[in-house]
């Protein structure tokens, strides 16, 4: 049996997790809940903390707070938020683990071996956002970074050591044109190529612990110097899975099936991660799915503006499960999409407590007055068009598929009105609509799975009315 190892990008933990954290998180779950659930493959999800950037260092010391403690205090908010949003990780790695450390100085190593490290004097342009250096031609008019509008860049000088990029520019090329690294959407893929026409510049994968403040994981050989971020964070896929601590382990689930990601990172996913593979002689990851960010009513989150959404919130007003529709059905998977309360008590109301709670509970109410038994079906799959949305991350068009059906059997109902027709041939309309609204169930289990749950439970076996699955929201 092929084993699948998806995992989430490793969030900075610099603060609070928002609404964006909420939406990769749901999804990355969503696919292992399919492999897992559906196609009975042996899964692991990871997520887990980018703990050794600078931007943690500086809000430490901004928070007062020494910097081991305020990592540990953030990283725990993001598994809470894991578990309020029945996201289901089978691992949660923290980049200041010792097992981290182990495997990040084996990387180094097995690079350095190969001849592609080495050490010489740098000058350039840094965001500390992003945690890179950039060309001035890769900044706004405003000389600012695209990711992060408004903040500081660096001029930094400084000797420390390089990763030999350029040598894999032609294998980078082949790799990603020829699908052997597979990239979605083809818009972020067509990107990556782009960036790759032009001479790959050697880069960065150091600073002095002076500007490091004696934090993060250090060069073997070299107390002056501690790893630049990207080379050991993107470790964190490795080093979770057993990655120079325990081999057997590492060899059972790497390489990765597929690294659930924010668009703004793809370069570091799609050009410096598998050059530092293919340098250290590993096996690269088979997919890169890059998913889009989210505005709120239409503008760009920024405390600044006091819009940033705090998903512990909308999941306390409306429950688990809508939110997980909202996110999963109304953003578009591949592309970028928005957040808007009132959008979500829309969805909330027409989608979730109307066409599906309120079906469910007319069929189940009419089949409980007849004295309907309904036999569990024997094979458990759900349908060949969701299975192919859902390979192809189109997790938003899988629940629309599904919505079709949903709607189909209302409008069936009303149409026929059963309730108007004789016990027998009302009783034949309530089999066939309790068997697909199980199926439904099944289909949606990735997605929404307690809904999906109840909802397999509701319609098999001598039938209960059932209780509202989506109470009516308080205005």
């Amino acid at each position: 049996m092929k084993n699948k190892y998806i995992t989430t990008a490793i969030p900075y933990v610099n603060g609070s997790p928002h609404i964006g954290h909420a939406l990769e998180f749901v999804q990355a779950d969503s696919l292992a809940r399919y492999f897992k659930t559906i196609l009975k493959e042996d899964t692991l999800l990871l997520s887990g903390s980018d703990e050794n950037a600078l931007k943690n260092v500086q809000a430490a010391e901004a928070a007062g707070k020494d910097v081991q403690s305020f990592v540990d205090e953030n990283a725990l908010k993001f598994e809470d938020l894991a578990k309020i949003l029945d996201v289901q990780f089978d691992i949660f790695q923290k980049g200041s683990a010792k097992n981290h450390f182990i495997a990040s100085q084996k990387l180094w190593n097995l690079c350095l071996e190969n001849g592609d490290i080495y050490k010489d004097t740098y000058s350039g342009l840094y965001c500390v956002g992003c945690e890179t250096f950039y060309d001035t031609d890769e900044l706004n008019e405003l000389g600012e970074c695209f990711e992060h509008p408004g903040k500081h860049i660096e001029k930094v000088t400084e000797k420390n050591y390089y990763f030999k990029l350029s040598r894999y520019q032609e294998k980078l090329i082949h790799l990603i044109s020829t699908d052997e690294l597979k990239i979605a959407p083809d818009t972020k893929k067509n990107e990556v190529l782009s960036f790759l026409k032009e001479p790959l510049q050697d880069i960065s994968i150091s600073r002095t612990n002076e500007r490091a403040k004696n934090w993060g994981v250090p060069v073997p050989g070299d107390d002056s110097q501690r790893m630049y971020v990207w080379f050991d964070a993107l470790n964190i896929y490795q080093s979770g899975i057993g990655f120079g601590t325990d081999e057997e382990k590492y060899n059972t689930w790497w390489p990765a099936d597929v690294h659930v990601i924010g668009k703004g990172i793809i370069r570091f996913h799609a050009v410096y991660w598998p050059a530092f593979l293919m340098s250290a002689g590993l096996k690269l990851p088979h997919a890169l799915f890059a998913h889009g960010y989210l505005t709120v009513d239409g503008q760009k989150m920024s405390k600044s503006v006091g819009n940033v959404v705090d998903p512990f919130e909308i999941v306390k007003t409306y429950g688990i499960d809508p939110v997980r529709y909202y996110l999963l059905r109304e953003i578009p998977t591949l592309g970028d999409g928005d957040y808007s309360d009132k959008r979500m008590r829309q969805l909330y109301d027409a989608d979730l407590a109307n066409e599906l709670g309120n079906l469910l509970s007319r069929v189940t109410t009419l089949a409980a007055q007849d004295g309907i038994v309904i036999d569990k079906p024997k094979k458990h799959i759900i349908e060949e068009n969701i299975q192919k949305e859902i390979n192809e991350f189109r997790l938003n068009e899988a629940l629309e598929a599904i919505w079709v059906h949903i709607k189909i059997i209302n409008a069936e109902i009303n149409d026929i009105a059963p309730w108007k027709l004789s016990k027998e041939e009302r009783n034949k309309g309530l089999t066939r609509w309790l068997e697909k609204l199980y199926q439904i169930g099944l289909n949606l289990s990735p997605f929404i799975p307690d809904t999906s749950e109840k909802i397999m439970g509701a319609t098999t076996g001598e039938i209960q009315k059932i209780k509202p699955l989506f109470p009516r929201l308080k205005k």
